[in-house]
């Protein structure tokens, strides 16, 4: 039956991982020969729920962008980690991620090689693994603008992330059993479905063009050509009557019409039914190859429903779909991204803002969420500008102690004339990113007797679990402040409506968290033989609290201060204050 082609609809292909010797490299190839990377980007190309499906799921990885909670109180790290990871390196990183089941940050360091200078999205589908060295690890991979053409576009070597290179490449992954190379994609469950959705449109397509069944049999009857003639009337045949792309044809070559092949038909008599039960069978076992809990979190609405009556169901399915899916990419993406920061000694609480697929689809929560930190990124904005960290080193810390008592009239007035005016906190954050901020300076508190230097801060103490903001963030700063810095927050709004008659500001100084606040100053001092001297050096002298007072050193301040308001008299409240609990009358 020499004379009889079939051809055959397109199978579901597996890879293959292949080890040449004369390559340093290993091949990902289909068992036909070619790259199984760009078997997978025509599967995303010609299946149509495959594409929106995994474009819609790499947005939702993205969200709204890459960002840090902390990034108020570390607003260098996060100005270097925006510049590092902006929109155009995340955005193809998490595409090939998804779709290839890894994803590639192509990492530059400085000329000394002590920093990353810059990082950028290098393509996945042209990478491949070196082999393994004897412990089993991949020390670099190599790249090809064309795998193709390796003698036109040969392979360059890039050493893996960590090797110590001005150049390193970091890939990431899932851990896929049984692969030591490459990493298997989530939805390789749904490759035969993507497989069949394309068949069906390509069939469905060719048909409504040439209006040519698939079913039919080609006969010439004209005697039986040479095997070359018939592989080229065959060629041609088929360019004719169904397109490139081939359908299940049979074309017979016989003696004469009376000899010619027959077949017998099976008729699809109810195809239009046949053909959308295919179609949604595929559709339906893509999404759940890809863990889509509700297709219309991906921009398909099922049965021809609308999106407005099924508000609950894409509420509670997008909440499970974030926690299961989107979660789970996203973490692996910032651990990826953390190991490159930790190079620059960069280290921040990232996430990535989500992203709301409808208006108002947990808008009011988000918006809380959102308000919630934007605030407390605002008060922790603040307290980053003031304050030194506590181990103040080249001093000796030789008292702590209850703040004094008495007001010292000449000491406020020093501080008056070093108060700034009101400044926004967009400013106070550029200014704290751009370095301006100087918690060191020299404060009115300080002194030099007899040689020696002293220098006074204070401490907040109290409660170790606050319930406000300010205090939580005060309490997890656990800095040293001067006593100027302390009034200088005053001027901030940090806890909106504990002031006078309601107001936003108070002194922080004297009233510290507000109104029933479980915290208080307490003061430190510190000695030295000279301002730059290190904890002992021979220039570095231990007093004693009594020592100090004997050399005239002992800054007094408001009875208030060392006090929590719990403990005033109305609980810190103001007697002036119209709303004044009863509680405390």
């Amino acid at each position: 039956m020499s004379n009889i082609h079939v051809v055959n609809l397109s199978k579901y292909t597996q890879p293959d991982v292949v080890e040449d010797n004369r390559n340093e490299w290993i091949d990902y190839t289909t068992p036909e020969g070619g790259s199984y990377y760009e078997w997978l980007i025509n599967r995303f190309r010609n299946s149509a729920t495959h594409n929106a499906v995994t474009n819609n799921i790499c947005r939702l990885i993205y969200g709204r962008g890459l960002y840090a909670k902390d990034a108020a109180r570390r607003a260098n790290d996060y100005a270097q980690m925006k510049s590092m990871f902006t929109p155009e390196v995340l955005r193809p990183v998490i595409l090939d991620y998804k779709l290839l089941g890894s994803g590639a940050f192509q990492v530059i360091y400085n000329k000394a090689g002590s920093k990353v200078s810059k990082v950028e999205h290098i393509r996945m589908d042209l990478l491949r693994p070196e082999k393994c060295n004897e412990k089993g690890e991949i020390e670099a991979y190599y790249y090809s603008d064309n795998w193709d053409d390796v003698k036109k576009f040969p392979p360059k070597r890039i050493p893996v992330f960590g090797s110590g290179s001005p150049l390193e490449v970091l890939v990431f992954g899932n851990y896929s059993i049984g692969r030591k190379y490459f990493c298997s994609v989530d939805y390789e469950g749904a490759l035969d479905y993507c497989v069949l959705e394309e068949e069906i449109a390509t069939y469905l397509v060719n048909d409504v063009q040439n209006g040519f069944s698939g079913t039919k049999v080609v006969n010439f009857n004209n005697g039986v050509p040479t095997p070359e003639q018939q592989r080229l009337i065959v060629s041609k045949t088929m360019k004719k009557f169904t397109g490139s792309s081939g359908e299940k044809v049979i074309i017979a070559f016989n003696d004469s019409d009376a000899n010619k092949t027959t077949v017998d038909d099976i008729p699809l008599n109810d195809a239009p039914e046949h053909y959308q039960y295919l179609s949604e069978e595929a559709r339906n076992k893509i999404l759940v190859g890809h863990n889509v809990t509700s297709p219309m979190l991906v921009g398909i609405s099922p049965d021809g429903q609308g999106f407005s009556s099924n508000a609950d169901e894409i509420e509670t399915a997008s909440k499970y779909f974030h926690n299961t899916v989107i979660k789970a990419f996203q973490e692996t993406i910032i651990d990826a991204i953390d190991k490159i920061l930790a190079i620059n000694n960069v280290r921040l609480d990232l996430y990535f803002r989500r992203l709301n697929l409808f208006e108002d689809l947990d808008e009011k929560e988000q918006v809380q969420e959102e308000t919630a930190l934007s605030k407390q990124q605002g008060i922790e904005s603040i307290i980053a500008q003031y304050g030194e960290e506590d181990d103040l080193e080249g001093w000796e810390l030789v008292d702590e102690r209850e703040v004094n008592y008495e007001l010292e009239d000449e000491l406020d007035r020093q501080i008056k004339e070093h108060f700034k005016p009101h400044k926004s906190l967009l400013s106070k954050i550029w200014e704290f990113a751009t370095g301006i901020a100087s918690p060191n300076a020299k404060s009115a508190q300080d002194q030099e007797i007899d040689g020696f230097f002293f220098k006074v801060r204070y401490q907040y103490t109290g409660n170790p679990s606050p319930e406000r903001d300010f205090c939580r963030s005060m309490m997890r700063a656990s800095k040293v402040y001067r006593k100027e810095d302390i009034i200088r927050m005053g001027n901030q709004i940090v806890n909106a409506g504990f002031g006078e008659n309601g107001a936003d500001t108070y002194s922080i100084w004297l009233y510290k968290g507000g109104a029933r606040c479980h915290h208080k100053w307490v003061r430190r001092t510190y000695v030295s033989t000279r301002a730059n001297a290190s904890i002992g050096s021979k220039d570095t002298a231990e007093t004693s609290t009594g020592k100090a007072r004997k050399f005239g050193y002992n800054p007094v301040n408001e009875k208030e201060v060392s006090m929590m308001p719990n403990d005033m008299p109305l609980k810190g409240f103001s007697p002036n204050n119209p709303n004044l609990p009863s509680d405390v009358r």
